[in-house]
C-alpha cells in the first residue's frame, strides 16, 4: 500500500480532515492538533474521534501524522515557553489516546543561545515527563534543516535525544526531505549513503514517516524553504527514488509543499502515484 497524503485542516474535526484527505486522493494525512501558531485546544469531541476511527478503518487509511504547533519549543530559554510546550504536549497526547495507533510529530526546538547539549537535555526532560508506558501514540522527532539554533539538524542530535529518554519504545523519527537536504545530506546523488548513515546513527527501525518536500535552496543552505515536488532543487528522479526505496516505501509520506489551493495537493498526489513502482 502506498500511503501518500498531505496536511489538511482540523478545523472541522478529525473525521472531516480524514474525509478531506480521502477526497484529494490521499491514503494518509497530517493535521495540526491546534492552531499551528499556538493557542488553546478545542474541547474534545469523543463522537468525532469514534467516527474518525471508523472512517479510517473503512477506507484503509494509513497512520495519521498529527503535528504539534510550531510554537511548541521544549528547549526554549524562557520558563513560559517551556511551560507551554509541556501543557500542549500533554494535552495533545491525551487526546490522541482516543485515536490509537497514530503518530505525533514535533520539531525538537531551538536552544536560542543555550547550546545544543543544553537544548537536548531540556527536550529529554520534557519527553520523560509526557511519555508513559501504556500510551498508544508514537511520538516522532522531525529532522530539521539546522537553521539558526535549531536542534535536530544532524542525525546525532536525534540519537542523543533518544538516548536521554526512558520510554523510547514510543519514540520515532519523521524524515523531512527538504530539511535534510538543506541540512547537508545528499539525497539527490547518494540516498543509499544517507540512509546508511541514518541507520548507523539512529537506526532505520526508528524511521516511521516522511515529510515529502522539495527545496528552494541548495544542499547545505540550512534555510528550510519548501518547494513543490516538481519545482525545487531535488530532481524528479530523486523523488522517485525516495518513494520507491525499500527502506522508505512502506512509510506514510506527507506533502508539505506550498500550494495556493487544495487542487495542487491532488495533482501532486496523483503524480506521485504515477511514479510509484510495483
Amino acid at each position: 500500500m502506498f500511503y501518500i497524503g498531505c496536511h489538511v485542516s482540523s478545523a472541522g474535526g478529525y473525521t472531516a480532515a480524514a474525509t478531506h484527505a480521502d477526497a484529494l486522493g490521499g491514503s494518509t494525512f497530517a493535521l495540526f492538533t491546534r492552531n499551528p501558531r499556538g493557542g488553546s485546544v478545542k474541547p474534545l469531541d469523543e463522537a468525532d474521534m469514534a467516527a474518525f476511527n471508523a472512517f479510517c478503518r473503512a477506507h484503509e487509511m494509513g497512520p495519521m501524522v498529527a503535528h504539534a504547533p510550531y510554537t511548541l519549543n521544549p528547549c526554549g530559554a524562557k520558563d513560559n515557553v517551556r511551560d507551554f510546550a509541556f501543557r500542549a504536549f500533554s494535552e495533545d497526547l491525551a487526546r490522541l489516546e482516543y485515536v490509537p495507533g497514530n503518530y505525533y510529530n514535533f520539531h525538537p526546538g531551538s536552544h536560542v543561545g543555550q547550546g545544543i547539549p543544553a537544548g537536548i537535555e531540556l527536550i529529554c526532560g520534557l519527553l520523560n515527563r509526557v511519555l508513559w508506558p501504556e500510551m498508544h501514540t508514537t511520538v516522532l522527532l522531525e529532522t530539521m534543516a539546522g537553521k539558526g539554533s535549531e536542534v535536530g539538524g544532524r542525525f546525532e542530535d536525534l540519537r542523543a535525544i533518544i538516548d536521554g529518554v526512558e520510554h523510547t519504545e514510543h519514540l520515532g523519527v519523521c524524515m523531512d526531505t527538504c530539511h535534510i537536504w538543506d541540512g547537508g545530506y545528499d539525497i539527490e546523488h547518494d540516498l543509499d549513503g544517507v540512509l546508511t548513515e541514518f541507520d548507523r546513527v539512529v537506526g532505520l527501525d526508528r524511521l516511521k514517516a516522511v515529510h515529502l518536500n522539495n527545496s528552494m535552496n541548495d544542499r547545505g543552505s540550512h534555510k528550510d524553504r519548501h518547494a513543490r515536488i516538481a519545482e525545487g532543487k531535488l530532481s524528479l528522479d530523486a523523488i522517485r527514488r525516495i518513494i520507491n526505496h525499500p527502506a522508505l516505501r512502506d512509510l506514510p509520506f506527507i506533502l508539505e509543499t506550498p500550494q495556493e489551493q487544495d487542487a495542487g495537493y491532488a495533482v501532486e498526489i496523483a503524480m506521485l502515484r504515477e511514479m510509484r513502482e510495483d
